[in-house]
């Protein structure tokens, strides 16, 4: 599993990305992190994802199996253990809050969580998820595609840190670097997740973000945090708003 970290100190900070996307997101966050976070970070591409090695299949828990094996030998028994997750990596961090997967965060945020699934919407992803990788002739073309997954067009270039890894080359061309299978990740029971959690669990979410709504957030959390006038990707966009609302809760 492709992973970078930095900072000094017991404490950990893990930061989970959503679907679509690879960890190079959180990039604005670590650049602030010196200053803003008082032990170490942890950031990796989720299997599927980036430069991570694809999976036979992307239920959540095998998804927070293999996190957990990765994070565990960065964890300091007399640290503190946070996780951040956003969208998918916000579910997952729900998975790791129950304790079933060999490690229990002190806390868990996570942002902009997709609560809400239609049933087309449902079978759109699974369609997807049965489709080989969409190939491109030119390397312009895979960018300007993975921006719209991974929802950073009109956020980002091409040449930003935050879509690093975000496409990859072959002999066939230019493609996603996203397993497409990784679509068929399925609706996440949420409810089930919040309730068995062992940990403090904080839900947040952009102003904007057209994919979850205030009121659906916070019948999960009635305290979920309305992180701002910004999108989706509110890490990317605002990293300062993100720390502030960690902040609140140490």
């Amino acid at each position: 599993m492709y992973t970078e970290q930095g900072g000094e100190g017991p404490d950990l900070l893990l930061m989970l990305h959503g679907m679509g996307a690879t960890g190079a997101v959180w990039s604005p966050m670590c650049a602030e992190a010196g200053a803003r976070w008082q032990g170490r970070w942890l950031m990796l591409d989720l299997p599927g994802h980036g430069q991570s090695d694809w999976q036979d299949s992307y239920a959540i828990g095998q998804y927070a199996a293999r996190v957990a094996r990765a994070a565990l030998p960065h964890m300091h028994s007399a640290g503190r253990h946070v996780v951040l997750g956003h969208s998918l990596g916000g579910v997952i961090g729900l998975a790791l809050a129950t304790g079933w997967f060999g490690v229990t965060p002190h806390q868990v945020f996570a942002a902009g969580i997709k609560i809400a699934w239609s049933d087309e919407e449902l079978r759109r992803m699974e369609a997807l998820a049965s489709q080989p990788a969409k190939r491109f002739s030119t390397e312009e073309e895979a960018w300007d595609r993975y921006l719209k997954v991974s929802g950073l067009a009109g956020i980002a270039g091409a040449a930003a840190p935050v879509v690093a890894r975000g496409i990859a080359h072959d002999a066939d061309g230019w493609h996603l670097a996203m397993d497409p299978r990784a679509n068929g990740v399925g609706k996440p029971p949420l409810p089930e997740l919040v309730a068995l959690a062992r940990c403090p669990v904080h839900l947040g979410r952009g102003g904007h973000d057209a994919l979850v709504t205030l009121e659906q957030t916070r019948a999960l959390d009635p305290d979920a945090r309305d992180l701002g006038a910004h999108g989706h990707n509110v890490m990317v966009e605002a990293p300062g708003q993100v720390w502030d609302w960690m902040a609140s809760f140490s």
